[in-house]
């Protein structure tokens, strides 16, 4: 939020520097963001007023004058050229000098127009941002304003402002009051009364215009006010200037009475042209499923039915609590306002906000939550303003409806003890210090026996419901004198889980292998379902959708973390990065409609893509690329660091290529665990990915279940092994794992290990069959082993052979 340093001062001026303030601010928690230190109009020093001393007709531009302007401070008059057709002798204006920053970030320079020299610029207000949508000639300002006054003393505009960053359970510091309050509290100075104080309006019947408010669990109050002769026209350059110092555009007086009073107050506020609300009748319900309104910006939004709208006879007229609409609009013609200043519930409007994507101040403000008592202090203020700006009488009284308006909600009071104060925050704050800070901060306060009485002021309701929320009140404006300390370790000690040590082993052993780790987005959008090919059916399909999407790519909790990974590759390929290994470990989730709660496991995936290493004069030939093989290595390093029994089925994946992708599986009972394979073309290419994208991913509470945790010790022998070699010729479609699970099962415990060494396909064997070398390596603990020993293991092998359709070579 920016408010003009000016505008703050009028309601607490502590006698301490700008940088000073920002400080005591921020310590207390009140963030100061940034200070602009001559809000729009640049440097504020070159800026003044002058008086128009002549205007004549430039010799050779029948569109441009010269005129001599007295700048004050002693200087000579200057010579400036103007093209303003209002331009006269004896007026006083606002002149930019030489040195000058303009608006748009130019800076003003001595210059010669047409062949006449001219030292400045006699301002607009179009030039100095004031103009909104009336844009007219050089500024004429008051007579009695000497030359040489700095321009900032005038306008705003061109005075510092301060922007605040403002938390969302602080909505009572989305108004120059209350920040003005929290100023009080820092530094001691004077808070002047509210602007609400005096209200010119009354209570009481108002003629012409009827509320009905039909949602009161989300509209706990609607007041509204009735202004006649109301005279349109622009505002005044003070309040212009205030609003485009704060970021908002000037539009027209009612507009901007409107913003002048949410600024001030906090709280949003909304002018109808009563002549427009059919029926003089404004009913506040739920939108039906499918409603249409046209809203201030023009656009049309759709509706459902935990939305809230403003509607007359004609039907919807606006968006509770988000935008205005614009059939009942106030424009140039109008000359009879309705006001509304209504209270919303918070958590209503920002959903309303989100799912319409639709972000105003008025959606801001309400959805961190106002109370109903803050209607009527905007209403007061606008009040003031509309007899004031506009010529407007108050036609009637006030209409108040909600449930608010019969049945007001009580303020809470807690007590404060000063044992807690000390116990919480260390040190020991007198009561005198806590009384006065929670009194500056708007609290009511009552001693009591063991510390305070203090009742909450209804616009902190929301964010002070406890004990420990006012020891934070008056905590934050101590901070500076809390020790020092170290919170105690007993106890405090803590060690990763077996699960914990397994899952980082996991990532570690990828990491060891040259892979990047990277933490994606636990939401995605429906449509990575298709773009992976899942058929109906697939668990992978059964998203969890969000409430409350941040937006349509991120609607949905994913069900695989490969989508990542490929984005992360996408992202990396289009900037020139194609030779990569990226992981994942992270939570995946998948709806179960027998179960109420989606559900939710950890998932490890890595990604493989472009050269496995860089290219060398060593090398004979390409460097080898990601494909099958690169995948599964990574795979088989991760389940073998954690000591896992695993192996690969031939069993496709929608999203893999159909020959090369397998299932894995883990256990004694081999459990399906997860997949390994390439990227089926058409997904890579729906990734926008060329060549061979290979991958896998794993259920990883899964494996970590079948993960030996702790070894067990194992003697070493210093008996020899025997290896011996054999051909086995089999079909080709046996895999290569059948054939190895058949040797050693049939192997038993002297046989230590078998591996395929070579593979032949050719005339020797035969169309449709090949050749499988193998190499068996046969071992005892307690004795060098023999032919005698070897050769009746080896013939159970070679029948094991046969039964998958094997016969020895040769």
């Amino acid at each position: 939020m920016k408010v003009p340093y000016s505008w703050l001062r009028e309601y607490c001026a502590p006698d301490v520097s700008l940088q000073e303030l920002e400080q005591l601010l921020t310590i207390s928690g009140t963030k100061v963001e940034a200070i602009h230190a001559h809000g729009v109009g640049g440097e504020g020093a070159n800026f003044v007023i002058g008086k128009v001393l002549s205007c004549g007709k430039h010799p050779d531009a029948d569109r441009l004058n010269v005129t001599t302007v007295d700048v004050g401070h002693g200087e000579e008059p200057q010579q400036i050229v103007c093209g303003a057709p209002n331009v006269a002798a004896g007026q006083t204006v606002a002149v930019a000098r030489p040195g000058a920053i303009m608006p748009d970030g130019t800076k003003l320079k001595k210059a010669k127009l047409r062949g006449v020299e001219s030292n400045g610029m006699i301002l607009s207000e179009d030039e100095l941002g004031l103009a909104g949508e009336r844009a007219g000639g050089i500024m004429v300002l008051e007579d009695e304003l000497a030359a040489g006054t700095p321009l900032a003393d005038v306008l705003p505009i061109l005075d510092a402002v301060i922007e605040f960053e403002i938390t969302p359970n602080r909505p009572d510091c989305l108004g120059v009051y209350g920040l003005a309050r929290e100023v009080h509290a820092a530094t001691g100075a004077p808070l002047a009364p509210p602007p609400w104080t005096e209200d010119p309006g009354t209570s009481g019947y108002v003629p012409g215009a009827h509320v009905r408010v039909e949602a009161p669990d989300l509209c706990p109050r609607f007041t509204a006010r009735v202004f006649e002769n109301v005279t349109i026209a622009p505002s005044p350059r003070w309040l212009k200037a205030r609003l485009l110092a704060a970021g908002l555009r000037p539009i027209s007086n009612v507009v901007d009475i409107t913003n002048y009073a949410m600024l001030l107050t906090g709280h949003p506020l909304h002018a109808f042209d009563l002549d427009k609300v059919a029926g003089g009748e404004l009913t506040v319900r739920r939108a039906r499923d499918g409603e249409q309104v046209e809203t201030l910006d023009g656009q049309t939004r759709t509706l459902d039915s935990e939305m809230l709208v403003i509607e007359d006879a004609d039907g919807p007229t606006s968006i509770a609590g988000v935008m205005g609409g614009a059939r009942s609009e106030v424009s140039d013609d109008t000359t009879r306002v309705l006001m509304e200043v209504a209270s919303w519930v918070g958590p209503n409007i920002h959903r309303t906000s989100n799912k319409l994507g639709l972000r105003s101040e008025a959606s801001s403000r309400f959805s961190d939550g106002l109370a109903p008592e803050q209607a009527m202090e905007a209403q007061a203020v606008a009040t003031q303003l509309m007899i004031e700006l506009t010529g407007a009488t108050v036609a009637g009284g006030t209409i108040d409806a909600g449930p608010f308006a019969t049945d007001p909600w009580p303020n809470a009071t807690i007590r404060l003890r000063e044992s807690k104060v000390a116990a919480l925050l260390g040190l020991v704050i007198p009561r005198a210090k806590q009384k006065a800070t929670l009194t500056a901060l708007g609290f009511s306060v009552e001693d009591a026996p063991d510390g305070l009485d203090v009742t909450v002021p209804p616009f902190r309701r929301n964010d002070v419901t406890r004990e420990a929320d006012l020891v934070e009140e008056v905590g934050r404006f101590a901070l500076d004198q809390l020790p020092a300390t170290l919170p105690k370790r007993r106890g405090t000690a803590g060690r990763m889980s077996s699960e914990q040590r397994m899952r980082r082993r996991a990532v570690d052993a990828l990491v060891g292998r040259g892979a990047y780790e990277i933490v994606g987005w636990s939401f995605t959008e429906p449509g990575v379902a298709d773009k992976l090919r899942l058929p109906e059916g697939d668990p992978r399909r059964s998203f969890v959708a969000l409430q409350n999407p941040m937006s349509e790519d991120h609607s949905v909790l994913r069900t695989t973390v490969l989508g990542s990974l490929l984005d992360a590759v996408r992202h990396n390929v289009a900037r020139g990065n194609a030779d990569l290994t990226l992981l994942e470990s992270g939570a995946v989730y998948v709806a179960r409609p027998e179960e109420t709660l989606p559900h939710e496991h950890r998932s490890l995936g890595a990604v493989v893509h472009g050269r496995l290493s860089a290219p060398s004069w060593g090398d004979s030939g390409q460097p080898k690329t990601a494909d099958f093989f690169s995948a599964k290595g990574l795979l088989a390093a991760t389940l073998d660091t954690l000591r896992v029994q695993w192996s690969v089925r031939a069993e496709p994946q929608p999203f893999l290529h159909p020959g090369r992708s397998a299932t894995v599986v883990a256990g004694p009972d081999d459990e399906v665990v997860g997949w390994v394979g390439e990227l089926h073309p058409l997904v890579a290419r729906a990734w926008e990915l060329d060549g061979t994208v290979a991958a896998f991913e794993v259920d990883l509470d899964a494996v970590v279940a079948h993960a030996v945790a702790v070894p067990r010790y194992e003697d070493l022998t210093s008996f020899p092994p025997v290896r011996q070699d054999l051909a086995v010729i089999v079909a080709d479609d046996v895999s290569a794992d059948t054939v190895l699970g058949a040797v050693e099962k049939a192997g038993g415990k002297l046989l230590q290990g078998v591996r395929v060494f070579d593979v032949y396909r050719g005339e020797q064997v035969g169309e449709g069959r090949k050749s499988m070398a193998l190499a068996l390596t046969f071992q005892a603990p307690d004795r060098t082993l023999s032919d005698d020993d070897v050769a009746p293991v080896r013939a159970k092998v070679v029948a094991a052979l046969s039964s998958v359709g094997g016969e020895l070579r040769g």
